[in-house]
């Protein structure tokens, strides 16, 4: 006979107990206790999780997969990668154990250490055929002196009830001995979690300044509360990261802490907060088409991406502000950043802004040496596209939030999704000509109006050019190691000369290369720029090139008040703009 629990349910749905007891072992033990609804039941894991638009095969994490009915062994077939079909004879009860490797620390993966365990659902939790629509129990069992923060209601036993399958792994788990710290936002609870020091303890303002941004973010909304009715804030202050994840419920936060230190950092912190929280509305509820429901198995191609993270890239810089909290001066910095990488980025001549979206699970996270010539972020030209439609339908008395407002009554309340035709014709309804205008903009390579939209403001952007002649390459970041190149520019100096990235330069015009200083001054030295002989190292064979620098190029653009443009119509225009007001 077998010793496991019985079901306390076995109508309502699976229970899921997840044992991280074994830390030091990075091994998450998974038992699932389900009462089969057919007799040819299969188990899938899914194959990517919401919000990250790759596909990452959480399978080849999972080990040990056996299933027991009754206390004897149930055969599994293996239908596809991360898909086992089950032949029954009866719908007793299930218990079906795995193992799941904890090693990769990301806000869409799993990690479990000595000090902590986080886990993303979607690559923990197998779907049952015929429970995902129904409830999920979840039960931690935990190292001693641990507790866990779960974005799920609790049960009277201490576990968690997810309303069905979609639900469970929309809540993710950290887990170990943190302090947990507690705040309203329009008497909403909200907490705050920390892994890696004690954020709030540390910056005593932290949590009021965070209210700040969430109230901002309602009132963005229009609406009076968040759209969660209990949020978790969870954050992975480490060495070095950069990053986040919306969930229903919660969001996940990786932040370094030499850019928290910075003088910039924390505002940089606050901006992720902003686009982490607003996601509750964009994206999570007022949400594209075509993850309503969700394919967790598959590729879905989704347009809308670009209103999706790129209307939200662009919100989360002025919220903040909004909030009451930094000054136009870190906004216009903060902003210039963002429209300087945008003018510096030469794949924007290659793929239009829906394309980008489109291409998401191909390309935006499979990044390379030659990425930023052949591609665009959805994310950052979606922000400069959302900047051209907030200040255009400025010139018609409206604004990006009241477009926002307008899609959240009409879809996002309701849980319809939106496909790209709603999105234009929501903003045509503001302004009639972006009917023709925005999907220009969508499909177009072309770069939007920039210098004239920013002058209704009275802002101007300025080129700033480099101190260096032009080779046309990136060096990697490493000035104590031989010089490799990371990056060629398409159609520059070094591509004409045949160099690659990954190659190592030797020595110019005969004079030995060791540390990028050497290479500045031996081409600067020369005021005109001629063509030079260049000795490199490719595939343990040395070789010869020549190389013809250009004259310097612009490094960067910054956006100012441009005292030409100011008068009293162009400061009010920004003041309403800073504070997103129409």
């Amino acid at each position: 006979m077998s010793d496991d629990p019985p079901l306390r349910d076995p109508v309502a749905g699976p229970t899921v107990q997840l044992d991280l007891r074994e830390p030091h072992r990075h091994l998450v033990r998974v038992t699932l206790h389900v009462t089969p609804r057919c007799l040819q039941p299969e188990l899938r894991l899914p194959a990517w999780t919401p919000g990250s638009y790759l596909i990452r095969d959480y399978v080849r994490h999972l080990e040990a997969l056996q299933v027991h009915q009754g206390g004897i062994p149930v055969a599994s077939a293996r239908a596809a990668e991360a898909c086992w079909r089950l032949e029954l004879t009866s719908l007793a009860p299930l218990v079906i154990r795995y193992r799941l490797q904890a090693t990769e620390l990301s806000v869409r993966t799993c990690h479990l250490s000595a000090d902590h365990g986080f886990l993303a659902l979607a690559g923990v939790v197998l779907q049952v055929s015929g429970e995902r629509w129904h409830p999920h129990r979840l039960e931690l069992a935990l190292p001693e002196g641990w507790q866990a923060f779960v974005p799920l209601p609790n049960a009277a036993d201490n576990a968690w009830i997810a309303a069905d399958f979609d639900q469970l792994i929309d809540s993710p788990v950290e887990a170990g001995p943190h302090p947990c710290h507690r705040f309203n936002v329009a008497g909403v609870p909200h907490r705050w979690v920390t892994w890696g020091t004690d954020l709030p303890a540390d910056d005593p303002l932290w949590l009021a300044d965070v209210e700040r941004v969430a109230v901002a973010c309602c009132r963005l909304m229009g609406e009076p509360a968040p759209a969660s009715d209990n949020y978790l804030f969870v954050l992975h202050l480490l060495a070095e990261a950069y990053g986040g994840l919306e969930h229903d419920h919660s969001c996940v936060l990786q932040f370094g802490r030499r850019a928290l230190a910075a003088p910039a950092g924390r505002r940089k912190l606050l901006q992720l907060v902003a686009h982490e929280y607003l996601h509750q509305w964009n994206v999570r509820r007022l949400r594209p088409a075509e993850l309503t429901p969700i394919d967790y198995d598959r590729v879905t191609i989704v347009p809308g991406l670009w209103f999706a993270e790129g209307v939200t890239s662009y919100l989360d810089l002025l919220l903040p502000l909004a909030a009451g909290i930094g000054t136009e001066a870190e906004l216009l910095e903060d902003l210039g950043a963002d429209l300087s990488r945008y003018l510096l980025t030469p794949g924007r001549r290659v793929q239009g802004l829906r394309q980008s979206a489109e291409e998401a699970w191909v390309k935006l996270y499979r990044q390379d040496a030659s990425s930023a010539d052949s591609q665009i972020s959805y994310y950052l030209k979606g922000a400069v596209v959302a900047l051209m439609l907030d200040l255009h339908l400025r010139r018609q008395g409206s604004c990006l939030a009241v477009v926002l407002r307008d899609l959240w009554r009409s879809h996002g309340a309701w849980g319809r999704g939106y496909r790209n035709d709603d999105l234009v014709k929501a903003f045509a309804e503001q302004a009639a000509d972006l009917a023709e205008l925005l999907p220009h903009w969508l499909e177009s390579t072309d770069d939007p109006d920039l210098a004239g939209y920013l002058a209704d403001v009275g802002l101007a952007l300025v080129p700033k050019p480099a101190s260096e002649s032009f080779c046309g390459w990136l060096l990697e970041d490493a000035a104590d190691r031989p010089m490799h190149l990371k990056r060629v520019h398409r159609d520059g100096p070094a591509e004409r000369a045949c160099l690659q990235s990954g190659d190592e330069l030797l020595a110019l015009d005969g004079v030995r290369l060791r540390r990028p200083d050497d290479l500045s001054l031996a081409i600067d030295h020369v005021k005109t720029p001629s063509e030079r002989e260049l000795l490199y190292c490719r595939d343990g064979l040395v070789r010869t090139t020549r190389l013809r620098p250009e004259p310097p190029a612009v490094a960067s653009w910054q956006l100012v008040v441009d005292p030409l443009l100011a008068n009293e119509h162009t400061d009010l225009n920004r003041r309403r703009w800073l504070s997103l007001q129409p």
